[in-house]
């Protein structure tokens, strides 16, 4: 068996998709085209996890991975690409992610971008791509990639999940309601479950992941069997309801063409990241690469330090502080901005 055979699991190279090749939605021609396909996936936890996941396996040739936060032991229970090694030495989550899908599919493209989805890159990160996937764990983002995908022309797939219970909803730019169609203002903080305060299930990924991943190869192949409308459903309680969603024409994003996430310079310098008792704190002065080795020179008098080539991690004065080369930093131990921004401010700077 040659080398090449061997790395696309033996026998002939068709036989990798033959199952899938055999479902007349898809077929040889299909294939053809998701191996043509390119995906960005934004934000790669539970979600962002299974849909990669399924998307790679499946053949898509190029899968474009965004996510700004490091593999953690609590991840596991969910997050299935990524094991206890990951955590023990905190591979930020898009690393990972491309490392494993990988070895799972070396016949397919898979880029590693290990940073916020800001209005700074998001249609940099878009650019180029047949379709943007929703694997966020926050409406701010999802709004932002809203407007990026509208103003692009890209459709793309929203998908949320929360203790037992999930949604997804393609958006097709132009065609179909857009999720501020749905939702046309950002739910208040406190307004909503998160997982903090409902937890989550891990079946619950799977079947939403599932679903959105689906909705993911009918458009990349073609067909015309796209799902309208919002999918809900919940397995605890063995529901499942779809909505029908008309486009809103005074909508200001789809209607109206106002793409307020994007064109709005982000003005919060911090984010409470769910469930970890953490919060991301971003620098107020945007500029060049971190030097991570000179900065833990200084720290390492100071407490605990380690480092490797994606970020750094110090202990100080009960914080734990992970920062990355863009000069976000992580401060685990507390949920309040303002004493995550004095804890960066005094051990990274203004």
């Amino acid at each position: 068996m040659s080398d090449t055979a061997m790395r696309h699991g033996g026998g002939r190279a068709g036989d990798r998709y033959s199952r899938q090749t055999l479902f007349a939605g898809i077929g040889a021609d299909g294939q053809r085209r998701l191996g043509g396909a390119s995906v960005t996936i934004i934000g790669c936890g539970a979600m962002g996890s299974a849909l990669a996941n399924n998307l790679a396996r499946a053949g898509v040739g190029r899968l474009r991975i965004v996510d700004r936060d490091f593999v953690e032991t609590n991840n596991l229970q969910r997050q299935t690409l990524y094991d206890e090694a990951d955590a023990a030495n905190a591979t930020p989550k898009a690393v990972a992610a491309a490392q494993r899908l990988r070895a799972v599919n070396s016949s397919i493209r898979v880029e590693p971008v290990v940073s916020d989805f800001t209005a700074d890159n998001a249609l940099d990160l878009l650019d180029g791509v047949d379709l943007a996937m929703d694997g966020t764990d926050n409406f701010e983002t999802r709004y932002l990639l809203n407007d990026a995908s509208l103003k692009l022309g890209i459709p793309w797939i929203y998908s949320g999940v929360i203790a037992a219970y999930g949604v997804s909803m393609t958006v097709l730019p132009g065609e179909t309601a857009c999720l501020r169609c749905a939702f046309p203002e950002r739910p208040l903080p406190g307004t909503t479950p998160t997982c903090d305060t409902a937890g989550i299930l891990n079946g619950i990924v799977a079947a939403i992941g599932g679903v959105s991943s689906t909705e993911a190869l009918k458009l990349l192949v073609g067909s015309d069997k796209l799902a309208k409308g919002i999918f809900w459903m919940d397995l605890w309680e063995n529901l499942t309801e779809r909505i029908e969603l008309p486009r809103q024409p005074d909508c200001p994003a789809c209607g109206l063409h106002e793409y307020e996430y994007l064109d709005s310079a982000l003005t919060e310098d911090s984010a409470t990241l769910c469930g970890r008792n953490a919060v991301q704190v971003r620098p107020t002065q945007r500029g060049g690469a971190l030097d991570l080795a000179e900065l833990a020179r200084r720290l390492e008098p100071l407490g605990e330090v380690a480092t490797n080539e994606y970020l750094l991690r110090a202990t100080l004065d009960g914080y734990e502080l992970t920062v990355f080369p863009d000069a976000r930093a992580i401060i685990k131990g507390t949920d309040e901005p303002s004493v995550a921004r004095t804890i960066y401010a005094r051990y990274i700077g203004a």
